[in-house]
Parts: C-alpha cells; sequence; structure tokens
C-alpha cells in the first residue's frame, strides 16, 4: 500500500514538473507589442523539441491577415561568437517589408545567442566540409518557425516568401530544393557556407563540395529563387555566387540573379543594414512584383 502511494506521488509530480516544463517554453507571443512596427517577442518551435526558438515579430497596422515573410540570419563556426550573438532583428530589412503589407518573424536557430541548445547546421572542418547536411539542418529550423506561423488567424496562407542571408540564404535553398508547399519566393542575400576561410577574403573552404550542395538544392526545386549578392562581397564573390547559382539552376532550380552595388568596406553585410536595404531595395521591389503586383505596393 505504501509503495502505491509513493508510486501516485511520483506521478503526481512528474505530471506537475511536465506542465511546468510546458509553461516555461509555452509558443506564441512573450510581450506586448511595441516599436518600431508591432515589434513584439515570440517563442517558435526549432526542430529541436526541448529548445524554442527566440524570435521577433513585425506586423503592419491592423489585424490581418498578413503574407508572411520569414528572415534567416548568418551564422559562425566560431562557438564564442555564436553565443554571443544578439536577437537578429534585420531592423532595416524587416521595415521594408512591413511597409509593404508583410508580417515578419526573425527568429534565432538553436546553438545562437538567447535561444542556446546544441549546433544543428555545423558544417565540420575545411577537410570534411557538409554542406548538404548544414543546409538541410538550416532548412528545417526556417521551416518550423514558418509552419508554426502560419498557424496564426493573422497570417496568410498564400504568397509566403522566405529571406535568407549568408548560411540563412544557404538553408532557403535547401528548403528549396525540397520542394516545401505554400513558399511563394526564396530571396537570398549572399548564400553559402565557409565564406573567408581562416579570415582570408575570396578565399572559401572546399569549394567543389559547395558546389555539388549547389546543385542537389537546384534538383527539382520548384520555389523561384531571387539570389543578391553585392560588388565587393568578401566572403562569397560575385564570381563564385554567379557559378553557385548557375550551378543550382543547371539541378533544376528557377534563379534570378543579381549583383548589386558595392557596400560599404565588406558587401557581406548588406541586408543587415539600412544602406545596403536602400541598395538592394529596386531588386526587392521587382522581386515582390513578380510574386504578385498587389504585395510590392507600398502602403
Amino acid at each position: 500500500m505504501q509503495s502505491l502511494k509513493v508510486i501516485f506521488v511520483l506521478v503526481v509530480l512528474a505530471a506537475i514538473c511536465a506542465q511546468s516544463a510546458t509553461a516555461q517554453t509555452r509558443l506564441g507571443a512573450q510581450s506586448a507589442e511595441g516599436e518600431p512596427n508591432r515589434k513584439q517577442s515570440w517563442l517558435v518551435p526549432s526542430p529541436d523539441p526541448d529548445v524554442a526558438a527566440h524570435a521577433l515579430l513585425f506586423r503592419p497596422p491592423g489585424s490581418g491577415p498578413f503574407p508572411l515573410a520569414v528572415i534567416a540570419h548568418a551564422s559562425t563556426q566560431n562557438v564564442l561568437r555564436r553565443a554571443q550573438m544578439p536577437q537578429p532583428e534585420y531592423a532595416a530589412l524587416s521595415a521594408w517589408l512591413v511597409a509593404r503589407g508583410f508580417a515578419v518573424l526573425v527568429p534565432e536557430r538553436p546553438g545562437h545567442g538567447a535561444t542556446g541548445g546544441k549546433y544543428l547546421e555545423d558544417q565540420s572542418g575545411c577537410d570534411e566540409a557538409n554542406y548538404s547536411r548544414a543546409g538541410h539542418a538550416t532548412a528545417d529550423s526556417i521551416a518550423a518557425a514558418l509552419n508554426f506561423m502560419r498557424e496564426q488567424p493573422f497570417i496568410r496562407q498564400d504568397r509566403t516568401v522566405v529571406v535568407g542571408h549568408s548560411a540563412g540564404a544557404w538553408g532557403a535553398l535547401a528548403l528549396a530544393g525540397s520542394n516545401p508547399k505554400d513558399i511563394s519566393m526564396i530571396i537570398a542575400f549572399a548564400p553559402g557556407r565557409g565564406g573567408r576561410a581562416n579570415d582570408f577574403p575570396n578565399q572559401v573552404c572546399a569549394p567543389r563540395t559547395l558546389m555539388s550542395a549547389a546543385a542537389e538544392f537546384g534538383h527539382d526545386a520548384r520555389v523561384p529563387v531571387v539570389w543578391l549578392v553585392s560588388a565587393n562581397d568578401t566572403y562569397f564573390s560575385p564570381e563564385l555566387s554567379r557559378q553557385l547559382s548557375d550551378t543550382f539552376r543547371a539541378g533544376g532550380g528557377k534563379v534570378d540573379f543579381r549583383v548589386l552595388a558595392a557596400y560599404g568596406s565588406e558587401g557581406h553585410w548588406l541586408a543587415e543594414t539600412e544602406g545596403g536595404i536602400k541598395i538592394a531595395a529596386p531588386e526587392l521591389e521587382r522581386a515582390l512584383k513578380a510574386l504578385s503586383p498587389a504585395a510590392a505596393k507600398k502602403r
């Protein structure tokens, strides 16, 4: 009898602990709306069931429903830099998209900053680089956040756009390669992995492996991709980026490749700044017009 009481107590405690853990990681809005653009902290799912991704959500005025744009951030193999990464915001890019009617989610993937957890998209070292695995892991994180947001009542079920930057854009290409449903367009700022090897400009770890993964991602891809790179990007130069986009296209992907004007001392970070978005704006406008004439109309 005593043992039954002990078992009952343990079961109750386990249930309480489970409820507590669920409460601690309750998904959705985590704060009131603020400025700019109704800025709000959210928790969204990640591929790791024990880790909720920290995210920022921006929205136009009103109740919607709004088309969704998910921005996938850059990354680094450096453990300390990842741990110290601030919450990605892409303030200028987010504001630009909100002004055109999009709700914008910027999730921080596992292994980075406040989200923490295991770094799922590790590409390994140059000699054993696995850019395909890293890209698909990034794609899984993007898809987990995107699918959760599509369940929200203020989000439309069409005209969804994924905007990626660097490693985030590489993951977006992998997402196109898996032909996900309900993604209308991918905009990729300087997609790639292994750039500036050993911190040397225009040096890339295992470029042939990168090319091979690009061909894989392009195989049977049906989501159109707008591929943007700055003229002075020293992580993935315009020459290398063109080769990658051609390889992606040859694999089956639909790509519109564009070289943007040089930005500052390092064009790779163009997507993160107001000045960079001003340079990219004409190509972004053109991309959204191809998506839908109504989508590119500024509010």
